[in-house]
């Protein structure tokens, strides 16, 4: 008789009685699996990034004389060309990496995304945007609900959450992905070393191998347990991973070389999220400054996500991964009395991979505070979404993981424009 975790949940505490503690890992195990190799690599920029400061409508004049201490000199923007709507626009200036990328046509630039009347909160915003849902978001997440529908058996790997504790995305109703920060600390867990913890591990590998058909939740359990020891071995030869290039020694550069060893082992992961912060920039935002924290932050991304994409070239696996990069909202246009920028409305996403059809989509709105402005909301201090952020996820689920975007965001949010996959 198969088991569910819902039915686990069900049977209650008192049907498990084995004389020994689950292993902690066991809550994080991911079951799910994909049926191709095709990755999605989500890198999400924690704290509200201010696209304004990331893709720059320099010849605006209204950029400069509403922001007249953090804006970035038109000399020293990064020039991406015009959208469609023929305003110029440029990168930051220490994302060079990126420009690498855009250059050989990998990077699209999607513009004012976001969702109707956006949410100026931190958690608020952040559940919106994961569970894809801006009425009711104490549900599922929209990755966590792709991984509840993958058939069965369900590889236990097949999302990989580089931090801790797993994001709101990745957490379905029947599938949570396991959170792996370093590939090197993820191990068996013993009060024992040396041979000691290896008989530990034994002990524990044969109790687990005890699946009594009339003791359906202590299959459930067991069954559990095997699935963790089993990749065990798998996140160990990701941790060996030496890669093709030099990944610079911060947080997000060695998460995506864990992400691209992963990818490399064929450990069988199919979604991976990757998490940076230190965009909450209400002060002392340091756009323009050599060691300012928004110039370092975009530096560590272009040169981290450029390290990525080059290794993934090497090892010929850049055609079967798309990378979605965003934030949680936009940042306000006019900055504020601490050189800062507080939280505003719509932003902008990024997608990187071999097959992503590079670009700007979108246009860029006038920064004119008149409040007949139609491109800005809340009396024009705010740019207005053009691109709901879920047709970007919808084009992802249904031209790149092969999945049914209605299904999985409750609605059709299909938009033809957004070819960017």
């Amino acid at each position: 008789m198969a088991t569910t975790r819902r039915d686990f949940i069900r049977g209650g505490v008192s049907a498990f009685t084995l004389t020994f503690a689950a292993p902690a890992f066991i809550s994080d195990l991911a079951r799910a699996q994909g049926a191709n190799r095709r990755n999605l690599v989500i890198l999400y920029l924690s704290g509200g990034n201010d696209a304004l400061s990331t893709l720059i409508p320099y010849t605006d004049p209204f950029y400069f004389s509403r922001r007249p201490t953090i804006a970035v000199p038109a000399g020293s923007v990064l020039q991406v060309g015009t959208d469609s709507s023929g305003k110029a626009l440029g990168l930051h200036p220490r994302l060079t990496g990126l420009k690498q990328i855009w250059d050989q046509g990998h990077l699209a630039l999607i513009q004012r995304t976001g969702y109707n009347n956006s949410s100026r909160s931190h958690f608020l915003g952040n559940d919106i945007w994961s569970t894809a849902n801006v009425s009711n978001t104490t549900g599922s997440g929209w990755l966590g609900r792709y991984l509840d529908q993958l058939p069965t058996p369900i590889d236990p790997l097949a999302g990989w959450c580089t931090t801790s504790p797993v994001p709101h995305t990745l957490i379905g109703n029947f599938v949570t992905a396991p959170s792996i920060p370093s590939p090197s600390g993820y191990a068996f867990q013993s009060p024992n070393s040396g041979t000691e913890a290896t008989y530990s591990r034994t002990a524990m590998t044969s109790i687990a191998s005890h699946l009594p058909a009339d003791r359906p939740q202590v299959a459930f359990v067991s069954g559990t347990a095997q699935a963790a020891m089993a990749t065990l071995d798998k996140v160990g030869s990701v941790a060996t991973y030496g890669g093709t290039v030099t990944y610079a020694n911060n947080g997000l550069a060695q998460a995506l070389k864990a992400v691209a060893g992963a990818m490399v082992k064929g450990i069988g992961t199919k979604v991976f999220w990757v998490q940076t912060g230190g965009f909450d920039t209400h002060a002392n935002q340091g756009v323009n400054q050599t060691a300012g924290t928004y110039a370092t932050n975009m530096a560590t991304i272009g040169d981290s996500v450029l390290a990525f994409h080059n290794d993934l070239k090497n090892q010929g696996l850049l055609n079967d991964t798309c990378v979605l990069m965003f934030s949680e909202f936009g940042r306000r246009i006019t900055e504020n009395g601490s050189n800062g920028t507080d939280h505003g409305g719509a932003g902008v996403m990024f997608a990187m991979g071999g097959l992503v059809k590079g670009g700007l989509y979108g246009t860029a709105a006038s920064l004119n505070p008149d409040a007949s402005n139609p491109t800005l909301e809340n009396s024009g201090g705010d740019i207005r979404f053009e691109n709901d952020f879920r047709s970007v996820y919808a084009r992802a689920i249904d031209n790149w993981l092969g999945a049914n975007s209605v299904t999985l965001l409750n609605g059709d949010f299909k938009k033809s424009s957004l070819s960017y996959i």
